[in-house]
């Protein structure tokens, strides 16, 4: 009886020892499915942003070079993408046509300048002749109106003269500013006209350069929105200077400013077209250009939250906030740009809220997590 009395108590301390041994495990392996992951707790600070547009790059002045004369091309001066100063010779058409034209108003204006001589002589006749009555007064009339159109005649063959000495000075052609030639498709020899549709080359000032580019209806209510000018051209004035990064990565050394925004949006596109001005005294840029335009903007006490603590589902940006007693919980935020590796957020989160940085898609929702140290 004995013996049977101390094999119940065995096997009760035994059952006992196993359900302490389950239970100590039960927990042990529940602690160990809590993830330990690192935590930051936001804070408010200053940032920048910079944003780009695609743009494309103008020489302030750019000029046609076109010929005011008829002919063939009988010299070329200049090379192409060569500097030019504004008065130097770029091409020279046949002129001997011009010549011709010139030496004939000349001889016309000879005639009419003997023909107003002869006059002269007949009206001054017929004057002292009218004293004496000899001529009628009709005489003297019809001599007066001879020597006003002989006048007449000679004031306009003189004109035609200088319109044939113009018309000869434009065989000539020459640069109406200083600056770069482009190409020059027509060479020596070539028939040219007035009413040609291609002009004989293309002459850019690029002293200071225009960077052309759009902006979408909601970074241009943004940039506007945040200047306290009155006026839009002050609003425009007030924008801060920008930057120019050339095609090869590379920042252009002259810091721009915005110049003009055009008055409407493109129906197509949506965006507006916006003008920037660079100086270009070391000639470095050309028309035809390409970089990006970059807009800075300095925000104060704002909330930054690093790329990678964010979830992207559906264009739509999340974050993992931890509540007090560590449980995870998905937050969409409004993210109004972006600073380096950092996203500027105006909404969803607050200054002293807690954020997961680490293994985010391997969270549930509601999930309880152990903040790292």
């Amino acid at each position: 009886m004995a013996g049977l009395k101390n094999y119940v108590v065995f096997i009760g301390i035994a059952v006992c020892s196993f359900l302490v041994s389950c239970g100590s495990k039960k927990d042990s392996e529940k602690q160990a499915a809590i993830k330990k992951l690192p935590v930051l707790t936001l804070q408010r600070s200053d940032a920048n942003i910079d944003t780009d547009y695609p743009a494309r790059i103008e020489g302030k002045v750019m000029v046609d070079i076109r010929s005011q004369a008829d002919g063939y091309i009988e010299k070329i001066f200049v090379d192409e993408g060569a500097y030019v100063k504004a008065g130097q010779p770029l091409f020279k058409i046949n002129d001997h046509a011009l010549k011709e034209q010139l030496n004939t108003a000349k001889a016309s204006f000879n005639a009419a300048k003997a023909t107003l001589t002869n006059a002269t002589l007949e009206l001054e006749k017929n004057k002292e002749l009218s004293t004496s009555n000899v001529v009628s007064d009709y005489q003297l009339k019809a001599a007066q109106a001879n020597f006003e159109h002989a006048k007449a005649q000679l004031a306009q063959n003189a004109s035609l003269v200088e319109v044939a000495k113009v018309n000869l000075a434009f065989a000539i052609i020459k640069a109406p500013i200083s600056g770069y030639i482009g190409s020059i498709p027509k060479r020596i020899g070539n028939l040219v006209s007035k009413g040609d549709a291609l002009p004989l080359t293309t002459l850019s000032d690029v002293s200071e350069v225009y960077a052309y580019f759009s902006m979408t209806e909601k970074d241009y209510l943004r940039f506007i929105s945040r200047s306290e000018a009155k006026s839009f051209q002050d609003k425009v004035s007030a924008m801060p200077k920008v930057k120019l990064m050339l095609a090869d990565g590379n920042a252009f050394a002259n810091q721009g400013r915005i110049q003009m925004i055009d008055g409407q949006f493109d129906k197509a596109t949506g965006a507006i077209s916006v003008r920037a001005i660079f100086s270009n005294k070391e000639n470095i840029l050309r028309s035809g250009n390409t970089g990006r335009v970059v807009l800075p903007e300095n925000y104060k006490d704002v909330i930054l939250v690093p790329v990678l603590a964010t979830l992207d589902v559906q264009n739509k940006i999340f974050v993992y906030r931890l509540s007090q007693d560590n449980k995870a919980e998905r937050v969409a935020v409004t993210v109004n740009g972006k600073s380096g590796d950092n996203y500027l957020v105006s909404g969803g989160l607050h200054a002293g809220d807690r954020i997961v940085t680490k293994d985010l898609t391997l969270i549930q929702e509601g999930e309880q997590i152990t903040p790292e140290k």
